[in-house]
């Protein structure tokens, strides 16, 4: 990638007021990516972070729609009488954590911080909203301006439930991706992240004296059982390698001479194959009978369904990419890997077409902080060239 914003952008001849909006507009664009960063909100409480959205889109004549929550805005942008059928949407959430950087736009609440870029999704989506207005003028596009992510099932199950999807035919929108370098975008047709479901075993014994384990059900000894075999025989029934189960909590017992009578065991279940999310808690169940079932041990078992897997449609992808291209040039157009993580960017496209993309924002250096780092942060480049590919892929899709 060359340096500078105006730089950013090649064989755009036929769209030159793309670069120069991007050009004129770059310090507000990061001046509210770091409003944001200072400001940030946890799930469901993003009423600050809606009303600055509001504002902004108000000042530029527009008329943004809160949704019935209170928190997250859709707007409509452009012209023409013709309902939108292309959505742009965006996470505006924060998380429960600190803000471990020593930056000027360091958070300003304790306990929460912008360490996943949705700071960075919104400056990009609302600078792609606004140019949008100025050049479209027979075509209209929807903004979604979606709380609570971070949260299951999501800020996405309201805007659908309150009909913003309808019509629409295709949904576009991008992540920040810390370990991709600047200047670099990913794309993957197919799954791209994961289901992401949590699990809650509860296990169950008569308890008693570990001066005598054999005449009782030494639950440590099962739940430690479980905890190794039970994601394994999960993995057998469903096909190797389509699906993830991690325990990342194990409680139970206090007293070294006491056989415990409880054990809670928690975990997380991931696969990028929808039908195996669909039929994750019955294989789930299944696999727990198998491990759990001959040690004497009872249960119960809570699957809480998260979000399905994020599942790239293989036309927009293609649109995306060449989009993309325009603005960072052919060879910074990656495969993104398959994640792990949820997004509830899945629930868009499982009723229109549409894609989700990775958006590069490594400056430099040797270290590659993950997502939900304490020290996140982003080169703020990153936001030029994600509202200029938005950009062009909207126009693509409209076929301006």
């Amino acid at each position: 990638m060359r340096d500078g914003v105006s730089d950013a952008f090649i064989d755009s001849t036929d769209r030159a007021w793309v670069d120069e909006f991007v050009a004129n507009h770059r310090e507000e664009l990061v001046a509210i990516r770091r409003h944001l960063h200072a400001h940030p909100e946890l799930s469901g409480q993003e009423l600050e972070t809606t009303r600055f959205i509001t504002s902004r889109l108000t000042a530029s004549g527009l008329e943004p729609r809160v949704l019935p929550s209170g928190t997250g805005v859709v707007c409509d942008v452009g012209g023409g009488d013709e309902p939108p059928r292309v959505a742009l949407r965006c996470d505006i959430d924060a998380l429960a954590m600190d803000d471990l950087k020593s930056v000027s736009y360091r958070s300003e609440r304790p306990g929460v911080a912008h360490a996943c870029g949705h700071d960075v999704h919104t400056a990009v989506l609302l600078g792609a909203g606004l140019a949008l207005d100025r050049h479209l003028h027979r075509d209209r596009v929807r903004l979604l301006f979606e709380p609570s992510e971070e949260t299951v099932p999501g800020g996405a199950v309201e805007i659908i439930e309150t009909g913003e999807l309808d019509g629409i035919e295709a949904t576009y929108g991008l992540h920040c991706d810390p370990k991709v370098d600047l200047g670099t975008i990913g794309v993957r047709s197919g799954p791209i992240t994961s289901a992401a479901d949590q699990i809650d075993l509860e296990l169950h014994g008569p308890g008693g004296h570990t001066a005598r384990p054999h005449l009782t059900v030494n639950l440590v000894a099962v739940a430690s059982r479980a905890v190794i075999e039970v994601p394994v025989r999960l993995a057998e029934l469903a096909a190797p390698g389509e699906v993830l189960l991690v325990f990342g909590a194990l409680m139970t017992g206090e007293a070294p001479n006491v056989i415990p009578t409880q054990a809670l065991l928690r975990g997380s279940l991931r696969t990028a194959d929808r039908d195996v999310w669909d039929r994750a808690e019955a294989l789930l169940m299944e696999a727990v009978t198998d491990v759990v079932g001959p040690t004497g041990a009872t249960w119960t078992l809570r699957h809480h369904r998260g979000v399905p897997p994020v599942v790239n449609h293989p036309r927009e992808t293609d649109l995306l990419a060449a989009a993309a291209r325009r603005v960072v040039g052919e060879d910074c157009v990656i495969e993104a890997p398959r994640s792990a993580g949820g997004d509830s960017f899945a629930w868009y496209l499982e009723r229109t077409g549409g894609t989700y993309a990775r958006l590069g924002t490594h400056a430099g250096g040797d270290e590659r902080l993950d997502l939900h780092a304490g020290t996140f942060d982003v080169h703020e480049d990153a936001i030029a060239i994600g509202l200029a590919t938005l950009i062009h892929v909207t126009l693509d899709e409209l076929d301006c």
